[in-house]
């Protein structure tokens, strides 16, 4: 007769065995979704249908992967600072142009805005390493610009483009004048625990308390936990505390994290925000949180300024 301690044996075994088959062969849809239900992989809109001034801006990424993305300018001599937003995992560039408006107006600032590889118009399909070169690619294009004030690029991720802003600032310390992050996970490794809650025991980050046996079948691990203590930069954290995706917890760690090396961190709640409408739930309070970073931490050049208003009076 087969005893209890051999059935528990087992279906632990089944469990494992069943977890590692789902994730081998859907992490990639679990992770990037670059087509909403029901709609289609096209854009519904325009940044014209916003009556925003922008450029088509198509690029290749180091693996020869064409990318497209949208450099947005709040008016043609705009030298505020220029904001490379990274978007989620969910849906393509146009579904964020509300917030991209209200941004623009806002913080008086220019955005480029990229559509990973898979998304929108770009070729390929997504995969961690790729839309690391992604990034990288619309970043090297901004720093060669010479419509922009390339000293202050900043970083700007929510969700899934936090972890993908995390790596390129990282990366980039002097390209990249500061960096927000906004509801951002620790790692796809800890939220596979929060999606699949049976897996928990058997993968997780570097704070998981369980075994990890499974953790090497993830091919998109974004360890953003790993990567947020090695950001020189400045760092601001948006948390919105009702945020129905990722645990709040998980922005609380990062700061945590960033902090013990990092002097420039500035941790703000938001207690009515959730995992997409954090800038809309925090008002005014949000973008005056925005706009106080950026002005402490990416001053405008007087001097550049100047020089700007000078040319342009003499055409």
């Amino acid at each position: 007769m087969v005893s209890y301690v051999n059935l528990f044996l087992y279906g632990v075994g089944g469990i494992v065995v069943a977890g590692m088959a789902l994730l081998v062969a859907l992490q990639e849809k679990l992770v990037y979704v670059p087509v909403l239900p029901g709609l289609s992989k096209s854009y519904p809109i325009t940044p014209a249908r916003l009556r925003l001034q922008y450029e088509d801006v198509w690029l290749r990424s180091s693996d020869g992967i064409r990318l497209h993305a949208w450099f947005i300018k709040l008016f043609p001599d705009c030298t505020g600072p220029t904001i490379l937003f990274f978007q989620e995992n969910a849906g393509n560039i146009a579904h964020r142009l509300e917030m991209i408006r209200v941004m623009l107006q806002r913080l008086q600032c220019n955005v480029f805005m990229l559509s990973y590889r898979g998304y929108g118009e770009s070729d390929g399909y997504p995969s961690q390493l790729g839309i690391t070169r992604d990034a990288q690619a619309a970043l090297d294009h901004l720093t060669q610009r010479t419509d922009i004030d390339t000293s202050r690029i900043v970083v700007f991720g929510r969700s899934l483009g936090g972890a993908v802003g995390a790596v390129l600032t990282k990366n980039n310390p002097d390209k990249v004048a500061a960096f927000i992050l906004e509801n951002t996970f620790t790692s796809i490794l800890d939220m596979a625990g929060v999606l699949l809650p049976f897996l928990k025991w058997f993968i997780g980050g570097s704070g998981s308390k369980g075994p990890k046996i499974l953790n090497f079948v993830v091919r998109s691990p974004w360890n953003t936990i790993d990567i947020i203590g090695q950001i020189k930069q400045p760092i601001l954290f948006l948390s919105g505390l009702q945020d129905e995706m990722v645990p709040p917890f998980h922005m609380q760690m990062l700061y945590a994290k960033a902090a013990t090396r990092n002097r420039q961190c500035v941790f703000v709640e938001f207690p009515t925000g959730m995992h997409m409408d954090t800038w809309l739930a925090g008002g005014d309070h949000y973008w005056r949180s925005v706009q106080l970073f950026l002005e402490q931490n990416v001053p405008e050049d007087k001097e550049r300024t100047h020089h700007n208003e000078n040319d342009t009076e003499g055409r």
